[in-house]
């Protein structure tokens, strides 16, 4: 039916929907993370060498790309001695698979940024727009996200991969009166991990973010909750460690599992229930559309 629902009226003043650019987050955060104190390479993570009994280090090999004796493209192997890995590599982890993690599910989501007319911008100045419906993703929701000075127009789906681009086609086809007249600056696509996976920790190396599988179903929300893991982790291994004056073993990070699984676990298979029973056909997206409109599930 094309029935549209405004979501945004019971936020408090101090509430919002975050949007963010990932090539200026993610740079906000290693230069943060450098004026703090840590030490930044500007490499590829290759892979690493598991310790070969109690005490022993994890060596790390990767590419070092700012090395003046090696060429700018492949850089210079090197390899670094640490006592504990936070896997923080994103949904295709190396850490996961030197680990042996174990896979899962994920979805692919494929997405535009498009530069639109500065009228049409001024309309997501302060909306953030999700579209169901067979015709944009059988099994997800597709988006027109804003970006600062432009929006990002995608879809994403696990059942249906393959067909990708028809539900892309869709999305455009719905949006189209909003997004006339722009122009594709960027397209991009990436891999969303449905489910945890099976082990996120082994002895003294532990998984974070998409590495661990923190996507939230019904939503795809996935940045907040791998700043969130990073840091709870982190914390709990300053914590555990003593300030770095004691080393830590596999039951200090199962503390840390046991703290995340309890916060957050909740909000997991709540959404995970939700996208199970609302993006499943029409009728029911219709109805999921519908019970937005009630305040008492907005505010949850």
């Amino acid at each position: 039916t094309n029935k549209e629902v405004q979501i945004g009226q019971t936020l408090k003043d101090d509430e919002y929907i975050g949007m963010v650019r990932r090539e200026v987050l993610d740079d906000f955060l290693r230069q943060r993370a450098k004026k703090n104190g840590a030490t930044l390479i500007n490499g590829l993570f290759l892979g690493m060498t598991l310790p070969e009994k109690k005490g022993d280090s994890y060596v790390l090999t990767y590419n070092d790309y700012e090395d003046e004796q090696g060429n700018a493209r492949k850089g210079v192997k090197k390899s670094l001695e640490v006592d504990v890995v936070i896997g923080a590599d994103g949904a295709n982890s190396r850490v996961a698979k030197d680990i042996e993690a174990g896979d899962y599910e994920y979805a692919i989501a494929f997405q535009e940024r498009m530069k639109i007319p500065e009228q049409k911008m001024d309309y997501y100045k302060d909306r953030a727009e999700m579209y169901v419906g067979e015709d944009v993703s059988p099994d997800f929701y597709a988006w027109v996200f804003p970006k600062c000075d432009h929006v990002a127009v995608g879809t994403g789906t696990v059942v249906d991969k393959k067909g990708i681009q028809r539900y892309q086609q869709g999305i455009r086809d719905r949006a189209a009166t909003r997004i006339e007249g722009g122009d594709i600056i960027r397209v991009e696509a990436h891999p969303i991990p449905e489910h945890p996976r099976p082990w996120r920790v082994e002895d003294r190396a532990i998984l974070v973010g998409d590495a661990a599988g923190y996507v939230t179903k019904c939503s795809g929300e996935g940045i907040y909750f791998a700043a969130k893991s990073g840091r709870m982790c982190a914390e709990t291994i300053v914590k555990n460690s003593q300030q770095g004056s004691r080393m830590i073993d596999e039951a200090d990070l199962m503390e840390h599992l046991r703290e995340w699984d309890g916060k957050y676990g909740p909000t997991y298979l709540v959404l995970d229930l939700l996208q199970k029973i609302f993006y499943t056909s029409d009728a029911a997206r219709e109805s999921f559309v519908e019970l937005c409109e009630e305040e008492y599930v907005q505010k949850v």
